[in-house]
């Protein structure tokens, strides 16, 4: 569900004309709607009632502050990977205690940083990393709360580059040495293992893969606690898929009946990462027809969006929905084409044979789908620059990312003085 609704002809974000917005801000540009994250975070929320859940946005799903500071006004903490993302969440007003950073390589800064802010976990990702951790957390005289990320190899099925939950990938430790990892973290300084953490992939459409992960990470709970490690808190990741075409996943309401299935007889806090889920189907990239080109084996349609601006299809080949702003008349000649950006790459492809009005120099398309990992996930390749975002409430909008001028572009270089001048 989303608010992306054609009006009188028009395609509109809430009550905002997109060809309005095009107008005054330009293209290409990332259009949000603030009902539509709103919408799937509550519903989201609503799924998990009378469970001891806290929900945490995936920050690297989308990363913009407006966009923060929009979910943490309705009760969100954030996951996050960085200390940039740590920042932004910080500034949008996440507090620290409803904050959880992951990732595989944090750096000395960035657990001190962490410390420092009062988050709620640091999820550990190694043996080395919990030693550093360790180290920071008795420098600074802090208990370092952590939970292990184990590894269940548990196949997500899902695309092979959005899967973390296989021995072969980089992410957690293998759940039959967290025993180990456990008692050693009970006889290091400055640590406090508080809970246990799992995440398997992205874009899952089937609960069995997240139900076989969770039964395994519960069993490994009740074994820690005949060990003597008081465990109360359960961090089971986010990567619940959305409806990019004709996918299916499940509803919040089959997912959190899931979790409650596996978990629930623990009597644990449950942390929750959702990322897509919540800002996926809130966002649409606007674009611009430059060319129709025709060819000999089929016909493009080229448009001032590139590869550079949203990478999925490219580094993912993924699918979006593409539809004019103008709304095709009924009866309307529809045709096949590829509508592909000006990078020169020719994986800079947004979709392949979709059918679509005859379209012309400066038609206007929007490419749907494009709130989570999009603008996140841009490049100035090409000496690009980064795109304008902007975000809709009702039948107002405002820039929440000015586009990046070449000016700002170019000046971000520096000659060396043996160059000259």
């Amino acid at each position: 569900m989303d608010h992306f609704t054609y009006i009188d002809g028009a395609l509109h974000a809430e009550g905002v004309a997109l060809s309005r917005i095009a107008e005054a801000v330009g293209t290409p540009t990332y259009v949000y709607s603030t009902a539509t994250l709103v919408h799937h975070y509550r519903t989201f929320a609503e799924a998990f009632a009378g469970q001891d859940v806290t929900i945490c946005f995936a920050v690297k799903a989308n990363s913009n502050q407006a966009v923060l500071t929009t979910l943490a006004r309705q009760g969100a903490g954030a996951d996050v990977l960085s200390e940039g993302e740590l920042r932004r969440a910080l500034a949008a007003g996440i507090p620290g205690h409803k904050i959880v950073i992951s990732g595989v390589g944090k750096t000395r800064a960035e657990i001190a940083l962490a410390l420092e802010s009062g988050i709620s976990q640091i999820n550990v990702e190694s043996v080395a990393e919990m030693e550093l951790i360790s180290e920071v957390a008795t420098e600074k005289g802090a208990s370092a709360p952590i939970a292990v990320r184990v590894n269940p190899d548990v196949d997500a099925k899902t695309h092979e580059k959005i899967t973390t939950g296989r021995k072969e990938n980089k992410f957690g430790i293998d759940l039959s040495l967290a025993p180990d990892v456990y008692a050693r973290a009970a006889g290091m300084p400055g640590l406090h293992a508080v809970g246990v953490a799992v995440h398997i992939g992205s874009q899952l459409t089937d609960l069995m893969p997240f139900r076989d992960a969770f039964s395994l990470v519960a069993e490994l709970v009740e074994r820690l606690r005949s060990q003597g490690h008081d465990i109360r808190r359960l961090d089971l990741g986010g990567g619940l898929g959305i409806p990019y075409r004709a996918e299916d996943p499940p509803p919040p309401t089959a997912y959190a009946a899931m979790v409650k299935d596996t978990t629930g007889h623990l009597g644990v806090e449950v942390v929750l990462e959702p990322g897509r889920m919540i800002a996926g189907n809130a966002g649409i990239l606007l674009t611009r027809v430059l060319y129709v080109k025709e060819g000999t084996a089929k016909n493009f349609v080229v448009v001032d969006a590139g590869m550079n601006d949203l990478m999925r299809p490219a580094l993912y080949d993924a699918w979006h929905g593409i539809v004019p702003v103008a709304e095709p008349p009924a009866g309307a000649e529809m045709a096949a084409v590829d509508v592909v950006g000006p990078v020169c790459e020719t994986a800079d492809i947004f979709g392949h044979d979709r059918v679509l009005p005859m379209l012309k120099c400066d038609d206007l398309l929007a490419i749907r789908s494009a709130g989570a990992y999009g603008a996140v996930m841009a490049s100035t390749y090409n000496s690009r620059p980064l795109v304008a975002e902007v975000l809709v409430r009702d039948d107002a909008f405002a820039v929440i990312r000015p586009r990046q001028s070449l000016a700002e572009l170019l000046g971000a270089d520096r000659i060396p003085d043996w160059l000259g001048t």
